[in-house]
């Protein structure tokens, strides 16, 4: 149970889970409130819209017909992934629905599935779901046999992982307009089963990193295994000599780039410095490159000398867009030169498209 997000919590909610919204004009003054109680709310149900060609479904979603005034739902997610925000409050969406349906979403007390249901829009013993549930049309031809885009697929998990975090709900408080009415089959093309794991997925990681299922990463192994000198005073980028692992193959050799965009990194490099006086610092940061020109930098690492040997492991995690790529740079700002006598570089790789 839960009060209804005001219109400024379910953007900035859709904004942080990354996804691309657009506010329909007039959306958040566009309801059925006064046909019937908005909230308390429980949850999140998806449909499809089975429009047809030349169809503007999202104007549809936000209007409604001649038989069913709109919105016909919270938002409209098209074949672009955007969700298009259509109603705030009330929407002629969900209809009747099971009792014993809602009890356990309320309770997130079901297995697999939610009970069967076995009520529907005015039955007898039907429960009012446009009260009760937030509700994404997703654009749909052919009554849901219309293919699935990714990138669509994947807004309607973030918009709906979005939603239950900002309630604290967990996945089980999404269902599809099948396990609600007895008489839909929406939404139809996948699972929902599949549909909550992957929304538990988007809740199990920090808000905004789900980005659907991961491809294999790639394994880069660099490595400096001879000595080098650092001069005071200039930044300076290591040139990786040694490749031990380059799947990606985006290490030229002898060269200094370690990963090139659209990618996603995470990794370290291990560094082993001689001669830095003790306090004395050499500085450590990634830089990112458009070809041989610097265009950016990031957070600094400071390494501090311990006499004779210093040694330090500095975390490499980071998103390239494309046409940028990575180096690790280092700036000795001790008064002599130090020697870098070993450094190993070891990242895992998310080419991205």
């Amino acid at each position: 149970m839960a009060t209804p997000l005001t219109a400024a919590r379910l953007v900035a909610a859709l904004k942080a889970e990354g996804c691309a919204v657009h506010e329909v004009g007039g959306w958040r003054t566009n309801n059925r409130n006064h046909k019937g109680p908005w909230g308390p709310v429980h949850g999140v149900m998806i449909h499809h819209t089975v429009t047809g060609p030349g169809t503007d479904v999202v104007e549809l979603i936000y209007h409604g017909h001649s038989a069913l005034p709109g919105p016909l739902a919270t938002g409209c997610i098209t074949k672009d992934g955007v969700v298009h925000l259509t109603g705030n409050g009330r929407a002629n969406h969900a209809g009747g629905g099971d009792g014993d349906v809602l009890n356990a979403v309320i309770g997130e007390s079901y297995g697999t599935y939610p009970p069967a249901t076995h009520e529907h829009d005015g039955s007898a013993g039907a429960v009012d779901g446009n009260a009760r549930f937030y509700g994404w049309e997703c654009e749909n031809k052919g009554d849901g046999k219309d293919p699935w885009p990714t990138v669509q697929y994947i807004a309607i998990v973030k918009a709906t992982a979005a939603i239950c975090r900002a309630h604290r709900w967990g996945p089980k408080s999404a269902i599809g307009h099948l396990e609600w009415s007895d008489w839909k089959v929406d939404p139809r093309g996948f699972d929902m089963a599949d549909f909550r794991r992957d929304v538990a997925d988007a809740l199990a990681l920090p808000v905004g990193l789900w980005e659907g299922e991961d491809p294999m990463p790639q394994y880069v192994n660099l490595g400096v295994p001879e000595g080098y000198r650092l001069a005071p005073g200039a930044w300076d980028s290591v040139e990786f000599t040694t490749e031990w692992a380059d799947e990606t193959g985006d290490h030229a050799t002898g060269g200094s780039v370690f990963a090139r965009g659209p990618a996603r990194f995470s990794g370290s490099v291990s560094l082993h410095i001689d001669g830095l006086p003790v306090g004395a610092v050499v500085q450590a940061r990634m830089s990112e490159y458009q070809g041989d020109q610097h265009r950016a930098d990031h957070p600094i690492h400071e390494i501090v000398g311990t006499g004779g040997g210093t040694f330090a492991v500095v975390p490499l995690t980071k998103r390239l867009p494309s046409g940028r790529s990575m180096r690790v740079r280092l700036l000795n700002q001790a008064a002599a030169p130090v020697t870098v006598a070993s450094a190993v570089l070891t990242v895992l790789v998310w080419k991205e498209s």
